[in-house]
């Protein structure tokens, strides 16, 4: 069994601030998504589905989803790092399993690799109690200039 990782640094501050509230501008305000959870190294995060965000085929359009991993991608990385640094997406891989088109999709994401640069996250999503997408991705961690 693989060792946990340990975490230098853990910001309860930022977690607290942010487990509960939806944002008020930007991707995550547009959908809606909310942390409910925010621990060192791991996240949950939901959002509602809704009629807007479903396409003429009857189905949420995989940008929605693609959007939903890149925003826990990163705020997954801010509790861990020291003050001052940010997380800035390299890149993520995603694999859309199954169609949503309404309901409840939460997402899962956990740091699984960390080094003082990089990091690798890997982020599940389900809806309505079914796997409908697996992501992986890689976070460039940037000191403060």
């Amino acid at each position: 069994m693989t060792k946990p990782i340990e975490f230098e640094v853990f910001n309860d501050e930022f977690a607290s601030r942010v487990v509960g509230r939806k944002g008020k501008a930007g991707i995550d305000a547009y959908l809606g998504i909310e942390v409910t959870e925010l621990t060192a190294g791991r996240l949950v995060a939901q959002f509602e589905v809704r009629d807007e965000l479903i396409t003429m085929m009857g189905n949420m359009h995989g940008g929605c989803l693609s959007s939903f991993v890149d925003h826990c991608l990163g705020v997954v990385m801010y509790p861990v790092m020291p003050p001052g640094y940010w997380a800035a997406t390299t890149e993520f891989k995603i694999n859309l399993l199954s169609p949503v088109s309404g309901g409840t999709c939460v997402a899962t994401a956990e740091i699984r690799s960390m080094s003082r640069r990089l990091a690798v996250v890997s982020i599940s999503i389900e809806n309505n109690d079914r796997l409908v997408a697996l992501a992986q991705g890689t976070s460039t961690i940037v000191a403060p200039k």
